[in-house]
């Protein structure tokens, strides 16, 4: 317990910190997949399957951590099967199965046709791995590509509100609504939550399509779309700094003892080094360093 910073006062440490961390990067990383699948932006179609696929990957983590964190991992299921209506814990549950369910619908319609051709160019195991993944839907004609488009579209309308208002401005209500924390008992929290997730989620998503173009394409990079998803994340950043920037006024101006102490300890006091270093420092980093002056970049034209 000690090692995960859990005390008497402290009801949420490491293991929680890590499951918000990576909740924030799956919603962030889907809402990055709904600018090809749903807005129908047509460069950012190059990562809309990279996106999804971390939206899996860091949801599964996350629930990893949580599960860790529960001590008692048999009772995981207890939320399903007595449900309080007044706590916003369990409508997070919920909400993160509907969540889930979403992420796997979408990667499964945007990968359909390419594992119906993979089905029938490759015999034995192969392929019937193929055609299980693909739930045995082998065509691969134009009327079935615009079917799989039409429910890739669903799906994404579907889980935009379930991701800003759920999964991860759900996961901010968790904190918002703890009274005898000051730091988090704000209506801004929630909001801080969703854009902090479109942040860290831009950023990740540039990352991995960055490391799979040079290491397993072994193409350069699309300049074009470096710097449309840069601009979003500068955006990002400057919403997030001035949303934090109002709580931290708010705070100071209502010159409520507890709400004063509590971010005089973030910014000064021994949590400063966390504030400093990695919420204001990491994201400071530059997010135009993937420009075109990177040497693994093609010139424009």
């Amino acid at each position: 317990m000690a090692s995960t910073n859990l005390t008497s006062i402290v009801p949420w440490g490491a293991w929680v910190a890590f499951y918000i961390y990576f909740v924030g990067l799956s919603a962030g990383a889907f809402l990055v997949s709904t600018l090809a699948n749903v807005f129908e932006i047509g460069m950012m179609h190059r990562i809309d399957r990279d996106a999804l696929f971390v939206a899996i990957i860091s949801m599964a983590v996350a629930l990893l951590f949580v599960w860790i964190d529960l001590g008692r991992m048999d009772r995981m299921y207890f939320p399903f099967f007595w449900r309080q209506l007044t706590s916003a814990l369990s409508w997070e549950v919920h909400a993160y199965v509907a969540y889930i369910g979403i992420l796997v619908t979408e990667l499964y319609f945007s990968m359909r046709v390419d594992l119906a051709r993979l089905a029938t160019r490759f015999g034995g195991a192969r392929g019937v791995l193929y055609r299980l993944l693909a739930l045995g839907r082998v065509d691969t004609s134009e009327a079935s590509k615009a079917f799989d488009q039409r429910w890739l579209k669903r799906a994404g309308i579907v889980g935009i509100p379930l991701a800003i208002f759920m999964v991860h401005g759900g996961t901010g209500v968790l904190f918002a609504v703890s009274k005898a924390r000051p730091y988090w008992n704000s209506g801004l929290f929630p909001v801080i939550f969703i854009i902090s997730a479109l942040l860290s989620g831009t950023a990740l998503v540039m990352i991995i399509y960055v490391l799979r173009t040079r290491l397993f394409d072994g193409e350069a990079v699309d300049p074009d779309l470096l710097d449309q998803l840069a601009k979003l994340l500068m955006g990002f950043i400057i919403i997030d700094a001035a949303l934090t920037a109002i709580e931290a006024l708010i705070a100071f101006a209502s010159l409520h003892p507890h709400e004063v102490e509590t971010w005089l300890v973030v910014l000064f006091g021994e949590m400063s080094w966390s504030f400093w270093w990695f919420m204001v420092g990491a994201a400071g980093c530059s997010p135009w360093s993937c420009s075109a002056t990177d040497p693994g970049v093609e010139p424009r034209q």
